[in-house]
């Protein structure tokens, strides 16, 4: 039995502190971003199929859009420096130096060593979302992926679309790769237009139906050479079904834009971080 302490109440009560206070991260120059978008052009787009992944590639100051575009879609995304895919997204440190759901201004920062900005949130459409009364939140960076070793644990099923097994099918395609050892570099995601949250009496991660509409896109500054992958989740919406192929599911689109010639004079990639490296 829980042996309650008779200062219980006080020691819920002490306030909390945050951690990483933003106040001290690099600020990215939104000014310069939205000035740069307004002249880029459309030069690549890439449709992921329902149920399915597909791969891209982003320059370092090109822009990149995910869009809603037949129903509503959420979406498991993967990046990497195209030039050296053991940098990657790192979802752990983006959600403690950001929040549990990112929106414009926030960036996906990359793994140790490196740990640097990857890309810059510059436009969100469902920014009006903000956080619901069950504590639900849009973009989020706490579900890992749906993965058919989770699927099989709990349902002793073997489903082989699930987010992960599309992300690691479009890596080995996108570089010749085989699947166990494109495997080795899915990670943890960035669930696009995915509405998440932690339940207040369990806290248990939850998802409900996504607020996303045809139209609706969640766009991007990238701030080095990206490799994407952007997997369209066999959940649907996820208001329901989750893995498996009970949901509607449909594609989503994405869109690379490319600066004006110039537009960019003076930008430089972010560098690597300053951290000696010593360990001592």
């Amino acid at each position: 039995m829980t042996d309650v302490p008779k200062d219980a109440d006080a020691r819920r009560a002490v306030k909390p502190v945050i951690c990483y206070p933003p106040e001290t991260l690099p600020v990215p120059d939104m000014v310069l971003y939205e000035r740069v978008r307004k002249g880029a052009a459309k030069v690549s787009e890439v449709l992921v199929r329902p149920r399915e992944a597909a791969c891209f590639r982003v320059s370092a100051g090109q822009f990149f859009r995910i869009s809603c575009v037949d129903g509503s879609q959420v979406g498991d995304l993967n990046l990497w420096n195209a030039e050296d895919l053991n940098e990657r997204f790192y979802s752990g440190k983006t959600r403690a130096l950001h929040g549990t759901h990112l929106t414009t201004g926030e960036r996906m920062w990359s793994s140790f060593p490196q740990l640097r900005p990857m890309a810059t949130i510059i436009a969100d459409t469902l920014g009006w979302y903000g956080i619901d009364e069950f504590g639900g939140s849009v973009h989020d960076v706490i579900g890992t992926r749906c993965d058919p070793y989770t699927h099989n644990l709990l349902t002793g099923g073997q489903y082989h679309h699930c987010c992960h097994s599309n992300l690691t099918r479009a890596l080995a395609d996108e570089t010749g790769m085989t699947l166990a050892v494109a495997e080795r570099h899915v990670h943890d995601v960035l669930n696009v237009f995915m509405c998440t949250g932690f339940t207040r009496d369990t806290g248990q991660y939850f998802m409900k139906a996504s607020p996303v509409r045809v139209g609706d896109y969640l766009e991007f500054f990238a701030e080095i050479d990206l490799l994407g992958a952007l997997s369209a989740c066999p959940g649907g919406d996820c208001s329901d079904e989750h893995s498996s192929d009970g949901a509607a599911c449909y594609p989503l689109l994405i869109e690379v834009f490319e600066p004006a010639a110039g537009a960019l004079d003076g930008w430089v990639p972010p560098a690597l971080n300053g951290y000696c490296g010593t360990h001592k």
